[in-house]
């Protein structure tokens, strides 16, 4: 005889017991979370973008079965978003002027339902609600071309207080989501590689000079360019530079010290002003 199937109510007790288990493994996973908040007492930075980003990358190379992949991610963004909350106050202050909520969608996207989220106006608003420690990180629109007055000339500073841009929206990008309308975190928080890295390099000069003749320069010494913003200081005062490096760039590396050598008394200083992990786009299911 044939193995007689399990029933539906037998199918759906089984369900239940996997309902179970898999609450008992986040519970658990929890605890690991509050252990190390524990062990990083008195530590105001607890996130870790670059972390995160492995995190999903290893979920998605590894997934299989009929569950859309997306769902997937969904999950874990809001897995890590609650486990963040747990190792210390967290808020995220989003540039959603009016009714633009392009980055508002994509930032609560991101950092899942329980997260505070707060809108800002302006990005000079959200720079202001890091600054005074009203949110963790912040969410800006990509840099534009034809801006007049960029939120990311700020982030050219020594000053080590002065948030950084730590990653880019949406990270995970659904089968059929447009392109446009990406988004920046912004944070004080340390620079880490993943091993899939752009660096922003902010460099401000002394004198004008080409985007040409400095994307040369840059190139020469072995930093390879992106895109390519600029923004020329009032009163005829030289020019600062955002360069997207497709590489990780920390402030100790060599490359930084021989681009110093290329541009000579014109350099006032060259800086990363922050790295992002590469998003992933997901793939469609196929029939």
């Amino acid at each position: 005889m044939p193995p007689v199937p399990p029933s539906v109510d037998a199918l759906r007790r089984e369900i239940d017991e996997i309902d179970v288990a898999i609450h008992d493994l986040i519970m658990r996973r929890a605890r690991v979370v509050e252990r190390i908040a524990h062990s990083k007492a008195g530590e105001k930075v607890f996130i870790r973008p670059g972390r995160e980003a492995g995190i999903l990358r290893r979920l998605v190379a590894r997934h299989q079965g009929s569950v859309p992949v997306a769902a997937i991610v969904r999950i874990w963004r809001e897995m890590i978003a609650a486990m963040t909350l747990i190792q210390g106050p967290f808020a995220v202050a989003v540039y959603a002027p009016d009714d633009d909520r392009r980055l508002w969608d994509i930032a609560r996207d991101h950092y899942g339902t329980v997260t505070p989220l707060a809108p800002a106006n302006t990005t000079q608003a959200v720079l202001r609600a890091l600054a005074e420690g009203r949110a963790t990180v912040g969410v800006v629109p990509m840099p534009e071309e034809e801006d007049t007055d960029p939120w990311w000339r700020f982030l050219i500073s020594d000053d080590t207080k002065t948030p950084k841009i730590i990653g880019r929206l949406p990270f995970c990008r659904r089968p059929g989501q447009k392109e446009g309308g990406d988004a920046l975190i912004l944070g004080a928080v340390p620079l880490e590689a993943t091993g899939q890295d752009h660096t922003l390099l902010g460099v401000e000069l002394s004198q004008d000079m080409s985007r040409g003749r400095l994307k040369d320069m840059i190139e020469a010494a072995s930093l390879p360019v992106g895109w390519f913003r600029i923004f020329h200081l009032p009163g005829g005062g030289g020019s600062v530079h955002l360069i997207e490096v497709e590489d990780f760039v920390d402030i100790d590396d060599p490359r930084l010290r021989t681009l110093a050598e290329k541009l000579g008394d014109a350099l006032v200083r060259a800086l990363p002003v922050g790295t992002y992990a590469l998003p992933i786009t997901l793939e469609a299911r196929k029939a």
